[in-house]
């Protein structure tokens, strides 16, 4: 007899719905096999987000660190820099600036070439532009008949070291400030004046009488760390004082800020990986997780036993405490930081660079390479293979129990199938056999 195709339509049953129940029932277990993995794979997700935050917190303690060539009291000190007369310019301070003061000169302000050219050559040619700086030279292919609008937008379009402006008919030609940066104009193309309209010239400053000069009338080689930015209306015999300030309070205090606020977004995040809703019945992803608690345990310890190496200066004594709202997170009284910092400004740096150096030691056992981070994902990932691997053999057996229920239905299915039609032989030929009851 042919292959059944659709189990029951031999027999005129639902033997289709009845191997679909039961490989429902057979692939219970299955379902509970991918509800493990997905929670495996939420933990995973839950410790990553964790992982994030205590690299946060680990990151803002390293930055109260100084460095190894640092002192504490260099590594949050900042710099400003001012003028006595603000007509003179201003002063930016960076990374490597002195404390100081410094009588300032201005003997010239840098200047870039200006050159009139009247008309073009109509039979055209090669233009070329020669620096003092040979390296800035160029030249432009201007062919016959070209205007001057057109020239000056060959020039412009060049490499922006001499730029051309039309005034009415005639062109201005501008250079770039500073000496090197002069130029004469060959090849016979554009008619210029003879004498120049304004000369390059270099910015010259004294800073207590020794000459610096620059291209550029901003100056950034004339003191470690500080550029000057000379203004255009500074005027030739100029002089003022140039200041150059140090502050601690300011980077210290914002560096401490900084790290009270990754401490308590780390705070808040495990709150949130550890919580239960009573209403919705739903748990947060590390809920009742040993790492979590552990990870809570450890932040609260580090915040009641971090104490200054001279034993003086705890954090509440920054002003950093635990909140009122008893949630774990940290509070900083400002006003309290910044009189430990006037009373004691190395004290407090001192003590700021050691807190960082605590956390970041204490944080690196869970968040660090191989740290205890890293082995639960490595043990959660193998568990998760190790399902993945019983699902796999899972799948396989199966595909087998469902082909030996299909042949057994089969089989079923043909079988009453031949029934039926005997029954239905018979029952014709019984009904033909019957007397008939005409006389």
């Amino acid at each position: 007899m042919a292959n059944i195709s659709a189990l029951g339509v031999g027999a005129g049953m639902d033997l289709g719905g009845l191997l679909d129940s039961l490989m429902a029932l057979e692939r219970r277990p299955m379902a509970l096999l991918q509800n493990q993995v997905s929670s495996h794979n939420s933990t995973i997700s839950a410790l990553g987000l964790l992982s994030s935050r205590l690299s946060g917190l680990r990151t803002a303690a390293q930055n109260l660190v100084p460095s190894a060539l640092q002192t504490p009291m260099e590594k949050f000190a900042t710099y400003k820099g001012s003028l006595g007369d603000e007509k003179a310019g201003s002063v930016t301070v960076g990374e490597g600036a002195v404390a100081g003061n410094y009588k300032l000169e201005i003997e010239s302000l840098a200047k870039g070439q200006k050159t009139i050219a009247s008309s073009v050559n109509a039979a055209g040619g090669t233009l070329s532009f020669n620096f003092t700086n040979s390296d800035n030279n160029f030249s432009i292919d201007v062919a016959a008949n070209t205007s001057m609008a057109d020239v000056a937008k060959a020039i412009n379009a060049k490499n922006g070291n001499v730029s051309a402006t039309m005034v009415g008919d005639q062109m201005i030609l501008t250079g770039k400030e500073g000496a090197s940066n002069a130029f004469t104009v060959g090849g016979g193309v554009l008619n210029v004046a003879s004498i120049n309209n304004q000369e390059a010239s270099s910015a010259v400053i004294r800073i207590d009488g020794i000459e610096v000069s620059s291209d550029s009338n901003k100056i950034s080689d004339a003191l470690a760390g500080v550029t000057i930015d000379l203004a255009a209306n500074a005027s030739n015999g100029m002089t003022t004082t140039l200041s150059i300030t140090k502050n601690s309070d300011e980077k210290l205090q914002a560096s401490l800020e900084a790290f009270v606020k990754a401490f308590n977004d780390a705070v808040g995040t495990m709150k949130t990986l550890g919580s239960y809703d009573k209403e919705t019945q739903l748990a947060g992803p590390l809920q009742g997780k040993s790492i979590l608690r552990d990870a809570e345990s450890m932040l609260s310890k580090l915040v009641f036993d971090t104490k200054s190496s001279d034993g003086n200066l705890s954090l509440s004594a920054l002003g950093i405490s635990f909140g009122k709202s008893a949630d774990g997170t940290l509070s900083l009284d400002v006003d309290k930081l910044k009189a430990a910092i006037a009373a004691n400004p190395e004290g407090v740096a001192k003590f700021a660079s050691e807190i960082g150096k605590k956390f970041d030691e204490t944080l690196d056992q869970v968040v660090g390479t191989g740290g205890r981070i890293d082995s639960s994902r490595d043990s959660i990932n193998s568990s998760i293979r190790m399902l993945e691997k019983q699902a796999e053999a899972m799948e396989k057996r199966m595909e087998l129990v469902e082909a030996r229920y299909r042949a057994q239905f089969t089989a079923l299915d043909t079988l009453v199938a031949k029934m039926n039609s005997t029954s239905s032989w018979l029952a014709q030929t019984l009904a033909g056999m019957a007397p008939s009851n005409t006389s």
